[in-house]
């Protein structure tokens, strides 16, 4: 009787292997033999479930990405206001529980930069659309229920690639000592403008 394989929990399984690994060595520095000998499985294997080693990152930033949403999510239902959601949904630049994979979207950013690499860079526009999709209805939710006027939705994404400006910013120069008071000093002085005053 023939071996029925989960093709996509083997997939999962080969990723998460190398997990230590790329972030060990980052992207460019490994080797299709080293993710074959780490996962425990041959380089044909390897080729049967990605395309090349992009795609493993892919499948890892997947895997990490869901994780951190579930936790995210359950964060922004306890979180009462718009503003402190919309500090929340920034920290992904400075908590230590996204450092691994802020380690790797450093990756990706310096790559995309150079490279030019068509799947990471439709990679990013997709996760960048759905996060973009994600904080806009917290504006919208905002606006729904009276905290900010009507207009607040016209600086979603100004507001969005603020704190991604703003982590860049720190990551290449020493113009940012706290990054994390910095994104929530310029939330606040935001808020100022777009809260409904009661």
């Amino acid at each position: 009787m023939a071996i029925i394989v989960d093709k996509v929990q083997k997939r999962k399984d080969i990723a998460l292997a190398c997990k230590e690994l790329f972030f060990q060595n980052g992207i460019s520095n490994l080797t299709i033999s080293q993710i074959a000998k780490t996962a425990g499985v041959g380089k044909g294997t390897i080729y049967d479930y990605f395309k090349n080693k992009e795609d493993i990152v892919f499948e890892i930033v997947n895997i990490l990405i869901q994780e951190r949403n579930i936790i995210k999510e359950k964060k922004l239902s306890q979180t009462a206001n718009t503003k402190d959601k919309i500090k929340l949904f920034s920290e992904f630049f400075y908590n230590d529980e996204d450092a691994e994979l802020r380690q790797l979207y450093r990756e990706f950013i310096s790559i995309s930069l150079v490279k030019q690499d068509k799947d990471m860079i439709d990679f990013q526009t997709q996760c960048s659309n759905s996060y973009f999709h994600w904080f806009s209805k917290i504006i919208q939710d905002g606006i729904d229920r009276g905290e900010l006027i009507e207009a607040s939705n016209k600086f979603a994404r100004g507001l969005f690639v603020m704190a991604e400006g703003m982590f860049i910013t720190s990551e290449v120069t020493n113009s940012i000592s706290d990054l994390k008071q910095e994104i929530h000093d310029s939330v606040d002085a935001l808020f100022d403008l777009i809260e409904v005053k009661r």
